[in-house]
């Protein structure tokens, strides 16, 4: 069974930033898409960013040009660079992966105040 955990989440001020990683329990190089996505309150979960194994990438238009995903293949490691944040951003971040199935992290709070 495949494992997503995130970690990194927590309280920032607005304009701050944040790392958050998606530890998997396997080989990340196996999985056509890895992707962040978000969950606040009241709101549909939206996708925040993806990125395909050949390493193309795509933002959320909210996001764009303040978020960056990456992955580091060698620790089985995605990860969401989050900068500029916003009180708009706090959100439950959930980490996805795709291999045949969808599979989900369970989540890290991330909150944006003052």
């Amino acid at each position: 069974q495949v494992q997503l955990v995130e970690s990194g989440g927590g309280l920032v001020r607005p304009g701050g930033s944040l790392r958050l990683s998606c530890a998997v329990s396997e080989s990340i190089s196996s999985f056509s898409t890895m992707a962040w996505y978000r969950q606040s309150p009241g709101k549909e979960r939206e996708s925040v960013a993806r990125m395909t194994s050949g390493g193309a990438t795509v933002y959320g238009a909210s996001v764009q040009g303040r978020f960056g995903i990456s992955r580091d293949n060698a620790k089985n490691t995605v990860y969401l660079q989050m900068t500029r944040l916003k009180p708009d951003d706090t959100a439950v971040y959930y980490c996805w992966a795709y291999k045949g199935a969808p599979y989900w992290g369970q989540g890290t709070q991330v909150t944006v105040s003052s």
